[in-house]
């Protein structure tokens, strides 16, 4: 894949293109998903809570990310019923994705739902790859894909699933398909924007915050187009500071029988999520412990992008302070594991801490982009080692050299140490606490553990 760039976030990390699969049921969606994800792509990170199901993973081919989902699913029923349901499922797909692929079943021949599929998926424009599934190598297996152009999509390409044949042929199709890099500054901002991303569930008052937070302001820029992942964008000045907004507007109530986690809304707050370098996740004060809360400030941390939590509709607990601490110990089990960011309870229908978001949102943004000085820093390793030595492992001790910044967004530390692998992770921790206490950061930081340059080799001379 020579010559295709990537598009680059605020924080310097991709903004992956999204590959949808869909197709009616039982024509191998699922058995194609696992054969790219599992075989043939490098996976680069999963999102918590989302791949358990096998639902989405992201991954690279030849050198270029990949955002994978299967829209799969789909209890087969009367022929009006299933059209109606395969046609909902790909209209989500289609509606967030770049490059659709259309999978059919090649021992079945084109039936009535593949046909509205392709009518659909021609009518929305998007790039689109058929491939014929359930084909291998035997005689007629060429011929029983050309029955498929009679569906009116241009490239049509056959593939077993189960037995890995033509799958990169797909693939390089797909990536033929992807768009270019696309430029991420929003019409009349400055480059410098802060970029502040609103997402939750379905009804917890996105749309209401957003509402407030340009209510709230006397410098508003105006509304500026956002692109077609992004449609509901906002700019204001804030501090001096100029912010551009986006709400995850669309996202819909999930439907009885629907999947537990729905996919929408993921993928939805995923776009946002990485085009980000704030994201206020906003909850709903008289709903608290829901699991997909906790999801999706899983999917903020794994991004590596700053989180600022919204309670929402605090004033329909006013007065009632018991309910209230029950709902802030809830909140502190469920979000435990992102203790570092910064929790805020208010209105936004009233437009109560609406302000307060606008100041953290910045504060945020500026440790985001945190740098710290190689000797401030190891001399805070110095003192650190000196309060706290690293435990003995194997009975030999574990020696911390020096420490580095290379990155920001988020900030990224690197300590050269003897022995990386044998840092216990609770040490790992007590070092990141001390990194975060030291510079009172609240957004995520990484730390690599790293032997000095030719260590390996000085090792394996004295071994012989």
């Amino acid at each position: 894949m020579a010559g295709v760039g990537a598009r680059a976030s605020p924080g310097g990390n991709p903004v992956t293109p999204l590959v949808a699969l869909v197709g009616r049921p039982s024509v191998g969606k699922s058995t194609l998903f696992n054969r790219i994800v599992g075989r043939r792509l490098a996976l680069v990170e999963d999102v918590p809570g989302v791949t358990r199901d096998r639902h989405y993973a992201e991954a690279e081919w030849a050198g270029r990310s990949l955002a994978l989902v299967d829209t799969g699913g789909f209890v087969p029923g009367e022929e009006d019923a299933l059209l109606a349901g395969v046609r909902a499922q790909a209209k989500i797909a289609v509606g967030a994705a770049d490059v659709v692929v259309l999978v059919v079943d090649g021992r079945a021949g084109p039936l009535p739902a593949d046909h509205a599929l392709a009518e659909l998926l021609r009518r929305s424009g998007k790039p689109v790859v058929v491939a014929v599934n359930k084909l291998d190598q035997r005689p007629g297996a060429e011929a029983a894909a050309a029955e498929f152009y009679r569906l009116g999509l241009p490239e049509v390409l056959p593939i077993s699933a189960e037995h890995a044949l033509g799958i990169d042929a797909l693939l390089d199709a797909v990536e033929a398909r992807l768009p270019p890099p696309e430029p991420l500054e929003a019409a009349g901002q400055p480059p410098d924007a802060l970029r502040v991303a609103i997402i939750g569930r379905p009804n917890v008052g996105k749309s209401t915050l957003l509402n407030a937070l340009l209510g709230e302001e006397r410098v508003v820029v105006g509304p500026v187009p956002g692109t077609t992942r992004d449609p509901i964008d906002a700019a204001l000045v804030h501090r001096g500071r100029h912010i551009l907004l986006t709400d995850t507007a669309g996202m819909r109530r999930k439907k009885a029988g629907a999947p537990r986690l729905e996919r929408t809304s993921i993928l939805a707050a995923l776009r946002r999520v990485e085009r980000a370098e704030v994201v206020v996740l906003v909850l709903d004060a008289t709903e608290p412990g829901v699991e997909q809360d906790a999801r999706l400030a899983g999917m903020v941390e794994e991004r590596g992008r700053a989180l600022l939590v919204l309670v929402n509709k605090w004033d329909l607990l006013a007065g009632d302070r018991r309910r209230q601490g029950e709902v802030r110990e809830q909140l502190q089990r469920q979000l435990r594991f992102v203790g570092h960011a910064p929790v805020l309870f208010g209105s936004a229908l009233e437009a109560r801490q609406v302000r307060q978001v606008l100041d953290q949102a910045v504060t945020l943004g500026a440790q985001f982009h945190f740098r710290a000085a190689t000797p401030l820093l190891n001399r805070l390793l110095e003192k650190v080692v000196g309060a706290h030595p690293p435990p003995s492992v194997d009975g030999r001790p574990l020696r911390l050299y020096y420490i580095a910044q290379p990155t920001t967004a988020p900030p990224t530390f690197i300590i050269t140490c003897n022995r990386p692998r044998s840092v216990p992770p609770s040490y790992r921790r007590y070092l990141m606490n001390q990194l975060r206490e030291a510079f009172s950061l609240r957004v995520p930081l990484h730390l690599l553990l790293r032997e000095r340059p030719g260590a390996a080799r000085r090792a394996a001379r004295k071994r012989r």
